[in-house]
């Protein structure tokens, strides 16, 4: 398999246990479609990797490296990380240090995920501690039991 960018031929490698294919030239490194999934999974567990992960959709100047196919280019989970992916769903291609990106991100959803439970259980513990009328009211609200 050649390197969608440079056409140097890619070697196989394990990055973070997971064999991928490297560009020696560029550094860029291609993930076969379920290899993203186990990336991410080095940071987190599936509940906090769910969700969509392709925004913003273009055409790639990229061609997959397995059909030949020009790729699409996307903003990874509406970050500012542009991935390549083929629409036949062969993989993605990570530029050099992307994979570094899609960690980081991963963990920047865990923590946000993290801070959302923790506001969440304070504002119940608020109400609880304020109690009956308006503020039952206002709890049922936001917990999805609206009086009729």
């Amino acid at each position: 398999m050649r390197c969608p960018r440079d056409e140097t031929e890619l070697i196989e490698e394990r990055v973070h246990g997971i064999e991928v294919d490297h560009c020696p030239t560029c550094n860029g490194r291609w993930l076969d479609h379920h290899e993203l999934d186990e990336l991410e999974s080095t940071r987190a567990e599936e509940a906090h990797r769910s969700g969509m992960i392709q925004y913003a959709q273009r055409d790639s100047e990229l061609k997959c490296p397995v059909c030949e196919k020009q790729m699409v280019a996307f903003n990874y989970r509406a970050y500012n990380l542009e991935l390549d992916t083929c629409e036949d769903e062969h993989g993605f291609w990570l530029d050099a240090g992307e994979e570094v990106g899609v960690r980081d991100i991963i963990d920047e959803r865990v923590k946000g995920l993290g801070r959302a439970v923790r506001a969440e259980a304070a504002w119940d513990d608020f109400l609880d501690g304020v109690g009956g009328g308006m503020w039952d009211t206002v709890r049922g609200f936001f917990s999805g039991k609206r009086r009729r």
